[in-house]
């Protein structure tokens, strides 16, 4: 079957559903092309109606209008001014009328071109006689045939080359084709009861190095597994190790970014030492990881070792991110990458190809994927071209394929390929599993990736279950007989503190961010139990689901309106009002929405994060007006405004900031008090939150009294909303994340 063609100066691509024209690739529904395809063999002839449906769509029944429908999206595909490429002929069909020319054909008609171009210049040049030699009479007959086929041959061999050069070109005109991957195997590499993350292979491919957490004892430690004999070896002693390692060209050594152990008191957040560990003397015993950088107020992230000896970074700055170069011989960075205007969301490196990729975000807010070298040369910057099933805000962090000069990402369940100019395509797997963090096994034909899902569930206590003298807590006599299944008692004991909560909504996999419905007796919450995280609502006995968001959908905030009666959920980076009826009233947004923190209906203002430009604004957005206005130019993690209207804020330093006669002032009571959830609850212009003791605590912003409430189970992940009488948390049942590896189809 032939599966690339030409429809004029349009490039038909039927393995990639790709129209292309000057480079400029769409991506078209097969069921159009084939249209096309049946078109382009009936070239110039008129194809009817019933002909077109019986070819395209065989044993099926469907409308005329899903004809009329793929007629439409080619005719929009090959430019509105070339709709008579497509002609319609009233009552009997369509026709192309263009010059349709195969690919196959092409090719192999190319030494056929370059044969005839030799016959008939060569009998044309016989008649052609150059002077000198007919004057040259005393030459030996020989010598007088040999000097006409010498002639004629210089010039036959100029025109085929010509020929051969043009043939040449104007295949490389053809778009190259990104080469097609299919995974057919996945085995676990990791399987225990703790989370496996942070998973690389080493440079010669024998092992695998991860970071294991046990989340009940608060440990941290690096291991290193032998892929061929399974055996599992312990690299470091407990350590707050923290992002993915990378190693040194030769394998010696590995870099990573890393804090005290978590038993030690935390004083400063998001601050992380840049270490190394010696990988052989790791295998041996482990090892204590020596600190080649000290931290002090930056943000680094993601240390990639590159093949000169430096390490590259990711450094925070007022104006987003930008990579940096730092040399541990010479104990110095300097900038390597600060983009003119936007920001860096991600970068990758190729050990191979000594090739720096670098995921941006530009000025006008669309993500591009620019190569540069490690010197910081840019060598080339293309925008991502999004498919479909990809939302429009959304970040792609993408990673090399070592074996054919393309990156590949994750978007959850699904992965793709992403060409150097930016071309997207989409990746066959039969694991419909969420997996992240992909990985190619230097040899280009593994994968590795993290796989495992978050199970936690929302428990509703009684305040003075905490705040009491009582801190034995209980499950409902109703719930323990009715709804909860045997498994999940169990699973709650095994906390050394109380922590047998009352479960209020519970299944297998993440339940998350609970809220109580203002005035009513409803508590809207996210789950993952029907595949994807939608957002639900439950009054205790019956759940329902509220939105039916697509593939690989993320929520990141969600907040009841002041009635009670619908609530506006960040879901893909755009904001929407759902109602308790299911239908949605979505916001356009100019740009995507990073984090939803507080929604005020009555004046229908939204406080969210906002990436501009590829840079986090804090804003209050005006939904009616569709614009909005810069409350604080501070990196936060979370902020509320209190009911009197004060903007407090949360710090990446873990230090909290209420407003000021001048600037923003620091709330001294409440160093350090800041939990692992990096949020807190604002109700009555009291602030509520869980710090790493577990202790639940209030200030009051009115009198600056701070207090000690009482001590939740160490299960416990974070305080989601508190009311007069009863508090809302989301436990953890377990986050068992492992390390798969996913092979490549032979």
């Amino acid at each position: 079957m032939d599966t690339q063609y030409w429809v004029g100066d349009f490039f038909i691509d039927l393995t990639r559903n790709q129209i292309t024209q000057k480079m400029h690739s769409q991506t078209i529904p097969p069921k159009a092309l084939a249209v096309l395809t049946y078109l382009a063999k009936n070239a110039n002839k008129v194809v009817s109606h019933d002909e077109l449906l019986s070819e395209v769509w065989p044993d099926t029944v469907v409308t005329p209008n899903t004809l009329h429908r793929s007629i439409a999206q080619l005719r929009k595909a090959l430019g509105e001014g070339n709709l008579s490429f497509i002609k319609t002929h009233p009552k009997q069909g369509y026709s192309l009328e263009v010059e349709v020319r195969w690919q196959n054909n092409i090719n192999s008609t190319s030494t056929d071109v370059t044969s005839d171009a030799f016959t008939s210049n060569h009998s044309s040049q016989e008649d052609t006689v150059d002077d000198s030699q007919v004057k040259d009479s005393t030459a030996p007959d020989s010598a007088q045939h040999s000097a006409p086929s010498r002639v004629a041959l210089k010039l036959i061999s100029m025109v085929a080359g010509g020929i051969i050069l043009a043939i040449i070109g104007y295949q490389n005109l053809t778009p190259k084709q990104t080469p097609q991957l299919t995974f057919d195997k996945l085995r676990v590499l990791t399987a225990t009861d703790d989370k496996e993350f942070d998973a690389t292979y080493t440079p010669d491919g024998n092992y695998i190095v991860f970071h294991r957490y046990l989340d009940k004892l608060c440990v941290n430690k690096i291991w290193a597994k032998n892929i061929s004999t399974q055996k599992e070896i312990q690299l470091t002693n407990d350590w707050g190790a923290y992002g993915r390692h990378s190693f040194s060209k030769d394998g010696k050594k590995l870099v990573f970014l890393a804090t005290q152990p978590c038993n030690q008191p935390v004083t400063q957040r998001d601050c992380y030492d840049l270490v190394s560990l010696d990988f052989d003397k790791s295998l041996k015993s482990p090892q204590q990881p020596s600190v080649i950088l000290k931290c002090k107020n930056s943000i680094l992230k993601k240390p990639s070792w590159l093949n000169d000896g430096s390490i590259t970074l990711k450094q925070r700055d007022s104006n987003g991110w930008k990579l940096i170069n730092y040399s541990p011989s010479l104990n110095k960075s300097t900038d390597l990458y600060v983009p003119n205007d936007g920001s860096v969301i991600d970068y990758a490196y190729s050990v191979a190809d000594d090739l720096i990729a670098v995921a941006r975000i530009h000025k006008d807010g669309k993500q591009y994927i620019e190569l540069i070298s490690p010197d910081g040369k840019l060598l080339s910057s293309h925008p991502i071209e999004r498919l479909p099933e990809i939302s429009k805000f959304r970040s792609l962090y993408p990673n090399f394929d070592p074996l054919n000069k393309q990156l590949f990402f994750s978007t959850g369940r699904q992965l793709f390929t992403l060409s150097y100019e930016g071309k997207v395509t989409k990746i066959n797997s039969p694991f419909g599993d969420r997996m992240t963090q992909p990985e190619f096994h230097p040899s280009g034909k593994k994968l590795l990736m993290l796989k495992g899902p978050y199970d936690s569930d929302i428990v509703k206590v009684p305040l003075n279950e905490i705040t009491g003298i009582g801190l034995q807590t209980h499950r409902s006599e109703t719930q323990t007989s009715q709804s909860q299944p045997e498994s999940s008692q169990s699973k709650l004991s095994s906390s050394n503190q109380p922590t047998n909560y009352a479960i209020f909504e519970r299944t297998n996999l993440g339940e998350d961010y609970a809220l109580f419905q203002p005035g009513g007796k409803l508590i809207a919450f996210l789950s993952e139990r029907s595949g994807e995280e939608q957002l639900w609502v439950s009054d205790g006995k019956d759940s329902q689901k509220l939105t039916n968001f697509p593939l690989d959908t993320y929520i990141n905030g969600i907040d009841w309106a002041e009635d009670g009666k619908s609530l506006l959920v960040n879901a893909n980076n755009v904001l929407t009002q759902v109602f308790l009826d299911s239908t949605q009233k979505t916001f356009p947004m100019e740009h995507p929405v990073s984090q939803l923190y507080q929604w005020e209906s009555k004046n229908n203002s939204a406080l969210m994060a906002v990436r501009i430009e590829g840079i986090i604004k804090i804003v209050e957005f005006d939904l009616n007006k569709s614009d909005f206005r810069e409350v604080s130019d501070k990196f936060v993690f979370w902020t509320l405004k209190s009911e009197d209207g004060r903007l407090i804020l949360y710090d990446h330093m873990g230090q909290f900031w209420k407003p000021g006669p001048v600037e923003p002032q620091q709330i001294k009571a409440l160093n350090k008090q800041g939990g692992k959830s990096r949020s807190f609850v604002i109700k009555n212009n009291i602030i509520y939150d869980i710090n790493d003791d577990n202790q639940l605590w209030s200030y009051d912003l009115n009198n600056d009294d701070f207090k000690i409430l009482g001590e939740v189970g160490d299960n416990v992940d974070y305080l989601t909303d508190i009311d007069q009488t009863q508090l809302l948390m989301t436990i953890q049942v377990s986050a068992k994340k492992e390390v798969v590896e996913l092979s490549l189809s032979k």
